[in-house]
């Protein structure tokens, strides 16, 4: 597997770098709403929404720069996966608007707190696994005929999908899970730490069962590129240093060390991500388009690309300066306004 750097692979580069982040900014506040039904009393729900409270809204930026991105600079595969995806992501939506919605009004209102709650769990249970869902989808491969999507409604929906979906929602709450850790204090922090023990057995189980589930799809390439040379020997550190990553993290969540957790369930997700990067590339439809096949023209993608190179930076310095302002730990005397 070459790597040929042009414009096509740069503009795949962006926006797999867009999609990530929002994975993971977005993932770990989905993963406070998918954890909600475990801390019942409303003191615990009013800080685990507050530390979240001043930076989550920002968090879907990365959504629409990936979706914006690969409808501007791949259209074609965007015209394609649309089509093949269209519940799985509708659902995403409702979800992510119920969560939106939900967070808000949970402030304003006491006669009807606890259906706002029920709201935003749900909300972020549904986003969650259509998300995952979708990936799942993704990877099983769309039948594609000439330039368009040629499968059924229901095609998206199989077992393969749904293990997907189901990992990603463990995934997104051991980042929650981990968060917590890190921005809260005493009982709070307490729980949390016992919950990421579970989850994390629970994600490695989900990375094991997705990793020996992929080279079975009817898709050659993702056997060849994890089992055969010369491409075996870029796909092996991805395992190793997930091994390595784990025994790291059993030894921060057992010594109680606050800062680290979450880090590192990052890094669980950065691996998880690489690896699925080395599993496909440089199809951007697998085994039907790759993303020369699926990029705009080099002069469309030229002009786009001062815009994105000036945009990116700006996000992503506001975005830090965010987390910076609003750093340490969150206590209960915290107020969301």
């Amino acid at each position: 597997m070459s790597v040929a750097i042009d414009l096509a692979t740069l503009w795949a580069f962006i926006i797999a770098l867009a999609v990530f982040i929002y994975v993971v900014m977005d993932g770990f506040d989905l993963g406070l709403g998918i954890l909600f039904p475990l801390f019942p009393a409303k003191h615990d729900r009013d800080v685990i929404t507050n530390t979240v409270a001043p930076v989550w809204d920002g968090n879907e930026t990365w959504l629409v720069l990936g979706g914006g991105g690969l409808m501007a600079a791949f259209p074609l595969a965007y015209s394609i996966l649309l089509p093949a995806l269209y519940a799985p992501l509708i659902a995403m939506l409702i979800g992510l608007i119920f969560r939106g919605v939900a967070f808000e009004f949970r402030w304003r209102t006491r006669s009807t707190r606890n259906l706002w709650d029920i709201a935003f769990a749900g909300g972020s249970w549904v986003a969650a696994l259509a998300q995952g869902i979708a990936l799942g989808a993704i990877l099983q491969g769309v039948h594609v005929e000439g330039r368009h999507y040629a499968g059924g409604w229901w095609d998206w929906l199989t077992p393969f999908s749904i293990l997907t979906g189901i990992s990603l929602v463990v995934g997104y709450a051991l980042l929650g899970a981990t968060w917590l850790i890190l921005k809260t204090e005493d009982d709070l922090r307490d729980k949390a730490y016992r919950i990421s023990w579970v989850l994390l057995f629970l994600m490695l189980l989900a990375i094991a069962a997705v990793s020996l589930a992929t080279p079975l799809l009817p898709i050659q390439q993702y056997a060849d590129r994890w089992f055969t040379r010369p491409t075996i020997f870029l796909a092996a550190p991805v395992p190793l240093a997930v091994v390595g990553v784990t025994v790291l993290m059993l030894k921060n969540l057992a010594q109680k060390r606050d800062g680290w957790p979450f880090f590192l369930a990052l890094a669980l997700f950065f691996l998880s991500y690489a690896g699925l990067g080395i599993s496909i590339y440089p199809y951007i439809v697998p085994q039907s388009v790759t993303i020369w096949q699926a990029a705009a023209p080099e002069r469309s993608q030229l002009i786009m690309l001062p815009g994105v190179l000036v945009l990116v930076p700006l996000i992503l310095g506001y975005t830090a300066w965010a987390y910076w302002v609003f750093r340490g730990k969150v206590g209960h005397d915290a107020g969301y306004h």
